[in-house]
């Protein structure tokens, strides 16, 4: 049996533990590096495919540990390989063509955009671009209709068992799957003694506010998160600054103010 980690950290990638617009992540080391120490479980929560973070995941030196990804739609397992995983995004993509098309033309997923336009919509360098559009479980995309034809939209969706989840800059269509949920199971499953969530945007809350504490990191690119359960009581707060440096900055004073270090 796994001995149970002293503390399970449950990060979102973008704008949170790697930089929203050159997807740096080295600021955050010296925290990653500690967490290694310590023996804590870090599992990285994203929207990005399973392609995408096995390779940061690798990077940095936490394959050891499995990787909510595409939103929580699904789960890459600790060393497993991205082509283990069952594919649904066929069938999303053909439940989507299948709505009327003064529907279906606002919303610009992935799957529309070539890598050279993903690319340039998003900074990722050619190859990131081409890993973004591996899928396996959602699409995410643009919305660039009107707010009723998007209730529309998302109503007709839904009806095929669809789901949409708004990240920090894109909305995400699934068969559903939340990083809560997962993040629930994987606790059941390691039965850390701390649990601790950091995150940006919408699709963070439900992850943030699952864990014991919760670290919302500041994104100037956007609004502000909503007050969430918990931040009166001091078991959720915010950062100043944003991207991997106040990441790194909150995993260090978290772990000196729990003893961890």
């Amino acid at each position: 049996m796994t001995t149970a980690p002293p503390l399970m950290v449950f990060s979102d990638l973008d704008g949170t533990l790697i930089d929203q617009h050159t997807y740096d992540w080295t600021p955050a080391g010296p925290a990653l590096n500690a967490l290694k120490e310590v023996g804590a479980g870090v599992v990285l929560a994203s929207s990005k495919t399973a392609v995408e973070v096995d390779a940061l995941r690798s990077e940095m030196g936490l394959s050891g540990w499995p990787a909510i990804v595409e939103n929580g739609a699904g789960l890459l397992g600790a060393h497993a390989a991205p082509d283990s995983m069952v594919d649904q995004y066929t069938r999303l993509l053909a439940a989507l063509d299948a709505l009327p098309d003064a529907l279906r033309s606002s919303f610009v997923g992935f799957d529309d955009m070539s890598a050279a336009e993903l690319s340039a919509a998003t900074g990722l360098s050619a190859k990131g671009a081409d890993q973004a559009k591996q899928r396996a479980f959602s699409e995410p995309g643009t919305w660039y209709g009107s707010q009723e034809e998007k209730e529309a939209f998302l109503s007709q969706l839904q009806e095929q068992g669809i789901v949409a989840q708004q990240g920090g800059r894109f909305l995400t269509l699934s068969f559903g799957g939340t990083k809560a949920e997962r993040v629930s199971a994987l606790k059941m499953e390691y039965a850390p003694k701390i649990t601790i969530a950091l995150g940006d945007a919408p699709n963070d809350i439900s992850m943030l506010e699952a864990c014991d504490y919760g670290v919302v990191i500041a994104n100037p690119a956007r609004a502000p998160l909503p007050p969430l359960n918990g931040e009166d009581g001091g078991r959720i707060h915010r950062t100043t600054g944003a991207g991997p440096a106040a990441w790194n900055e909150a995993v260090l004073d978290f772990l000196a103010r729990h003893n961890l270090t």
